[in-house]
């Protein structure tokens, strides 16, 4: 049976543990904070430069651009961005699954895949999947420079002809509670159909902007640039994400060991009180039998 000794180590052993998570929970709730910022600060720039690139598609009758070439999807890159540390409760677990769901559903077709974060190559490393390229420790703190060295590697693999399509898997922030897992198709690039196209999508596509070059040349410099803005904004998504995630798993862990405690400290109570009153009663029929 446990003494009153072993009691108060595991409270001092558990009450240790509650303040390294405490610490862990505000130092992703401060990094949380800049990645939130970056994160939601690109998503307007990547949605304009969207409506402009599917505007100046829409102008021109027959768009030829490499970027834009349709292939049948034999071979497919994904680009699948996880974490670089654990404890971030299911955030690592769930975009890998995700991940594992997608390429099974393309299991007829030759994968390569470009991971992001140590949790992404170690996974699947360990599947045996064919790598394009690996970044590790990118997620931390965002690059463009990154972004745009990871958009090269797709555009150069995707212009060549050695994939026929580019997809990214990654957890786009939503809230701190619940992170948002998306699959989404960087290239090619596709126009906007008719029935997904909203009213001000369809009323921005028909305004009559004067252009100073000619489209084409507008056109082949914003494609490259768009395939850019939309890596950077993936990793900052996913950035954000999981600093939301490692807050909310720390502040669970802080709670939880709350709990440990107040439940040791009952039992050690309890343990204590039952030794004193043996104690009494020792006493008790020491005194009565000498009576």
């Amino acid at each position: 049976m446990a003494t009153l000794l072993d009691f108060r180590r595991r409270i001092r052993s558990v009450k240790n543990t509650q303040q390294i998570t405490r610490a862990m929970k505000f130092v992703s709730a401060a990094r949380l904070r800049r990645a939130q910022e970056a994160a939601l600060a690109a998503r307007p720039y990547a949605k304009e430069l969207l409506r402009v690139l599917r505007s100046t598609m829409a102008r021109i009758e027959s768009p030829q651009h490499p970027l834009l070439a349709k292939r049948p999807e034999q071979r497919i890159l994904v680009l699948v961005l996880a974490g670089e540390r654990g404890l971030a409760g299911a955030f690592n677990t769930n975009i890998l699954k995700e991940a594992v769901r997608f390429l099974k559903s393309k299991k007829d077709k030759k994968i390569v895949v470009i991971p992001i974060g140590k949790k992404s190559r170690d996974a699947l490393r360990k599947a045996g999947i064919e790598f394009a390229g690996e970044y590790v420790n990118v997620l931390a703190r965002v690059d463009f420079g990154v972004a745009r060295e990871i958009a090269n590697l797709v555009t150069s693999l995707y212009t060549e002809e050695k994939v026929d399509a580019v997809y990214a898997v990654f957890s786009e922030f939503k809230n701190v509670i619940a992170p948002n897992l998306v699959t989404e198709k960087l290239l090619p690039v596709e126009k906007i159909e008719e029935s997904e196209e909203t009213e001000a999508e369809a009323a921005a596509a028909q305004i009559d902007y004067i252009y100073e070059q000619p489209e084409e040349t507008i056109l082949a410099a914003l494609l490259p640039r768009y395939v850019e803005t939309q890596v950077l904004r993936a990793l900052l998504e996913s950035s954000a994400a999981e600093h939301a995630a490692r807050m909310t798993a720390m502040e669970a862990a802080t709670k939880n060991a709350g709990d440990v405690i107040e439940a040791l400290t009952l039992h050690m109570n309890k343990v204590r009180q039952a030794a004193i009153t043996k104690e009494i009663i020792e006493i008790v029929s020491g005194a009565s039998s000498t009576a």
